[in-house]
C-alpha cells in the first residue's frame, strides 16, 4: 500500500522547490490616476510584450528560470479598435499595443530583472534612459534582502529645463550625447565615468535607482525564489 502521507509531503516539497527554480510571478499594479500601457522586453518571451492596464488594475505573468528583461510604463497612448496606435511617452515604436520585441524610446523609467537558476535574482529600477513615470519594485522571496527599490518622486516636476520634454525628463546622455554623460569612449569604465551634476539630480530624488551606467553599488538588489510586484505611481515608498 502506498504511503500517501509520504507522497503528499514529497510532492509538496517538489512544488515548493520548483517555485524558486523554475519560475517567478511578476504582478503589475497601476495606482496612477490614468491608464498605463506596460511594455515588456525580455528573453524568453512572456505571454505578452505590451498591454493596457487601467487605473486601479493589476495583471500577473509567469516568467521561467533564467528570464532576463525589462518592464516600463507607456503613457498617453491612443490605440484604435484593431490595436494600432502610439504612446506619448516610452513608446516602443511597434505601432501596436504589443511591443513585439522593441524597447522603450527614452525617456523611460525601467524596471530590470535577471532571474537566477536556483540562485539569486538581480533587479533594479533604472533612470539611465531618463524618467517618465514613478515605479517601485517589491520582491517577496525565501532568502536574500528582497529590498524594495524604485523611484517614487515625480522627477518631471524637478527636471532641469534643458532635460525637460513633454511627459518626461531626459538623461544627460540623451540630451547632449557627450561621452562623459553616456559612459562611452574613453569614459567606458567605472574608473573614468563618474556621476555628473545631472545624474546627481536623479540620484538625490531617487537614491535607490540607477542614475548613470556605473551606479551599481547602491542600485542593484538581490532576492532568491521570489515573486515581484511592479507598481506604477506608488502612493509612497515602503
Amino acid at each position: 500500500m502506498a504511503d500517501y502521507t509520504t507522497l503528499f509531503t514529497l510532492n509538496l516539497a517538489l512544488l515548493f522547490i520548483s517555485k524558486g527554480v523554475t519560475a517567478a510571478t511578476f504582478t503589475f499594479v497601476n495606482k496612477c490616476d490614468y491608464t498605463v500601457w506596460p511594455g515588456i522586453l525580455g528573453s524568453p518571451k512572456l505571454d505578452s510584450t505590451g498591454f493596457e492596464l487601467q487605473k486601479g488594475g493589476s495583471r500577473s505573468f509567469q516568467a521561467p528560470t533564467g528570464w532576463s528583461g525589462r518592464f516600463w510604463g507607456r503613457t498617453g497612448c491612443n490605440f484604435d479598435s484593431s490595436g494600432h496606435g502610439s504612446c506619448a511617452t516610452a513608446d516602443c515604436g511597434s505601432n501596436q499595443v504589443e511591443c513585439n520585441g522593441a524597447g522603450a524610446a527614452p525617456p523611460a523609467t525601467l524596471a530590470e530583472f535577471t532571474l537566477g537558476s536556483g540562485s539569486q535574482d538581480f533587479y533594479d529600477v533604472s533612470l539611465v534612459d531618463g524618467y517618465n513615470i514613478p515605479i517601485v519594485v517589491e520582491g517577496s522571496g525565501r532568502s536574500g534582502a528582497c529590498a524594495p527599490t524604485g523611484c517614487v518622486t515625480d522627477l518631471n516636476r524637478s527636471c532641469p529645463n534643458e532635460l525637460r520634454v513633454q511627459g518626461g525628463c531626459r538623461s544627460a546622455c540623451e540630451a547632449f550625447g557627450n561621452p562623459e554623460y553616456c559612459c562611452s569612449g574613453s569614459f567606458n569604465s567605472p574608473a573614468t565615468c563618474k556621476p555628473s551634476m545631472y545624474s546627481s539630480i536623479f540620484k538625490n530624488a531617487c537614491p535607490k535607482s540607477y542614475s548613470y551606467a556605473y551606479d551599481d553599488a547602491t542600485s542593484t538588489f538581490t532576492c532568491t525564489a521570489a515573486d515581484y510586484t511592479i507598481t506604477f505611481c506608488p502612493s509612497s515608498p515602503r
